[in-house]
């Protein structure tokens, strides 16, 4: 496990970790015009399916969030050298294996919306959206399978295995209120860390890089998609609906045991994990507040906030540990936007 809840603890103040924060379209303008490529060639993907799932692939495939794990393959390439037509379709075929597990996601968490519009379930029904997601998977291999080396598809194959490990994992965690720390992280850093590691890894490998520096990348990507995804578990009960633009709430109504609620399991009273334990086994959404008091009752939010700090700050301190004239200055920076993010939770 890369993070311990002893990280819980008092931590350095954001500032410290981050001193020149920047905006989005900042961080990312070195690779905007590699971003363009991908999406360009996103879309190119869809002509590649039968015509009469086009539409849904296509569904799928538009109206992307910020595409973090394309960024990350394009700012670790471009740390090493400028990007490539190799780069762009790593970058593909990664985010063609997330929307997959997206797609899967939505049905296991019976979510409506996703960015601001409703879920392909929601539209077309679980059965399609099953087997588009398979079709995703399928497609993002076969793409890896047609590198001239087995190294990018090998990578792809084990990468995808642990994404649908941490799933099953996290899966079978449901409603489990004696869950460990250590094992909501395990579920994580599969679920969410691996495919920014392999964004990491990929990006750096393509661009050049010698096997410690593209290790060193690797763990950063594993780090920063695990402070990632528990920001994104934060999310899910501090965000507002209206701004973030998926349905939130949904892992209290599927029963997950995300970093806030362990930090309540833990502080508190019997009677009030009993009390827990009743509301998410039959969970209704009238229920929230009463779990929202116990939230703010045992800090939750600060708890799990300065693990995110201190996970953001060990990703950065190991980029320093590469050659100071390498580009990673705008990975830095994400770390540096995740803070900000993190530190607008809760805020209305």
């Amino acid at each position: 496990m890369l993070v311990s809840v002893s990280d819980a603890g008092s931590g350095p103040a954001i500032g410290n970790l981050s001193p020149t924060l920047r905006g989005w379209k900042q961080i990312i303008e070195p690779v905007s015009p590699f971003l363009d490529q991908v999406a360009l060639s996103l879309n190119a993907q869809v002509e590649a399916f039968e015509p009469e799932i086009a539409s849904y692939a296509r569904y799928a495939l538009t109206n992307q969030g910020k595409q973090l794990r394309p960024v990350l393959v394009g700012l670790s390439g471009a740390a090493f050298s400028k990007p490539s037509e190799s780069l762009v379709k790593v970058a593909v075929i990664i985010e063609m294996v997330h929307l997959a597990t997206l797609v899967h996601d939505d049905i296991m968490d019976e979510a409506e919306v996703r960015r601001s519009r409703p879920t392909l379930a929601r539209n077309w029904g679980n059965e399609i959206s099953v087997l588009l997601g398979d079709c995703l998977f399928a497609h993002a291999v076969a793409l890896a399978a047609s590198f001239p080396t087995p190294e990018i598809c090998r990578a792809v194959a084990i990468a995808t295995n642990r994404v649908c490990t941490g799933e099953i994992l996290q899966t079978n965690q449901r409603r489990r209120f004696d869950l460990s720390f250590p094992d909501y992280f395990k579920a994580v850093e599969m679920k969410t860390g691996e495919l920014f590691a392999l964004a990491c890894d990929l990006g750096a490998l393509l661009g050049g890089a010698n096997p410690v520096q593209r290790q060193t990348l690797r763990e950063f990507g594993l780090l920063l998609g695990t402070a990632y995804q528990v920001y994104d578990d934060c999310l899910d009960v501090f965000g507002s609906e209206a701004l973030v633009g998926k349905s939130l709430g949904t892992d209290l109504a599927s029963g997950k045991l995300t970093l806030p609620l362990l930090f309540v399991l833990e502080s508190a009273s019997a009677a009030e994990r009993t009390l827990i334990t009743e509301l998410l086994q039959d969970w209704d959404s009238n229920y929230f507040p009463q779990i929202f008091e116990l939230l703010e009752r045992y800090e939750a939010l600060n708890r799990s906030r300065i693990v995110i700090f201190k996970t953001i700050h060990q990703a950065q301190e190991l980029l320093g540990q590469l050659p100071q004239n390498s580009g990673v200055a705008p990975l830095n920076a994400l770390g540096g936007f995740l803070l900000q993010q993190t530190e607008a939770l809760g805020v209305s």
